[in-house]
């Protein structure tokens, strides 16, 4: 299931960026942060955290919580 649970790359291009600065700045190869932006795998708790400061946004802009299902209470 394809689910877009983060928006590092309109974050990004908001900002005036480009994925090869972000993976300068983290020291992370170019082609994971172009996995980030892509949805097709996504960065730890963490390293949101330090991409929403190295970008000046709020951790919650680069997260879509409308992308994950509602769980299921089990009583």
């Amino acid at each position: 299931m394809d689910r877009k649970l983060n928006r590092i790359k309109t974050a990004l291009v908001d900002n005036g960026k480009t994925n090869k600065w972000l993976a300068e700045q983290l020291g992370k190869d170019p082609a994971t942060v172009s996995k980030w932006c892509t949805n097709a795998c996504q960065p730890s708790l963490e390293m949101m955290m330090t991409i929403a400061k190295l970008l000046n946004v709020d951790l919650n802009d680069l997260v879509r919580f409308e992308a994950v299902p509602d769980p299921v209470i089990k009583e």
